[in-house]
């Protein structure tokens, strides 16, 4: 493991993971609870989290994003740390819901069609979120080309890609943080 995952490790843990009893969305009992935008909405935090995703993103990536509010601090932290290291990758948000009003539509940001998009989450659980954006990216004429989630705390999200045939990389996972995946537990 290397040096950089463990110090993000330890700053999810630390800052990110609640032990306790938990309901999930899912209606599930939990002995712990994951934010990990308290690792991803603090300075150090991002930068970790940055870094490591740089590592992992191909390098014909032109943007990074997902939807909205999980990955907009992961996708605009790479951002701005890919601009640092002379990297060009533009950041963007899927909104929920359309908006019917100024620029209508999903899309906030700079993705444009051809893009190779990073697609990001700072957790998943059941992996919906970021293939929901990756359907909207490709109807906005982009390509999803990789599946980048800060935490993988459910397990089940790989098996989705897989099936959309985009590659699936955590930068951590529940077990490197001591726990089950949620589909085990």
């Amino acid at each position: 493991m290397s040096n950089a995952k463990q110090q993000l490790i330890e700053h999810l843990l630390e800052f990110s993971v609640r032990r306790g009893d938990f309901t999930l969305k899912s209606g599930k009992q939990s002995n712990w609870f994951l934010d990990a935008k308290q690792t991803c909405c603090r300075a150090e935090g991002i930068l970790l989290v940055a870094d490591l995703a740089l590592e992992a993103i191909p390098d014909e990536v032109t943007a990074i994003g997902g939807l909205t509010v999980g990955a907009d601090p992961v996708a605009y932290g790479v951002a701005a740390l890919a601009a640092a290291r002379g990297r060009d990758i533009r950041s963007f948000t899927i909104r929920k819901e359309a908006k019917d009003h100024g620029v209508a539509g999903r899309l906030a940001g700079a993705l444009v069609p051809g893009d190779k998009v990073v697609i990001t989450e700072d957790a998943v659980t059941r992996g919906t979120s970021p293939m929901e954006a990756a359907e909207v990216v490709r109807a906005l004429g982009a390509e999803p080309v990789l599946i980048l989630p800060v935490v993988d705390r459910g397990g089940t999200c790989g098996d989705m890609a897989a099936t959309a045939g985009i590659p699936f990389h955590p930068l951590v996972t529940a077990p490197d943080l001591g726990f089950p995946y949620e589909r085990d537990a």
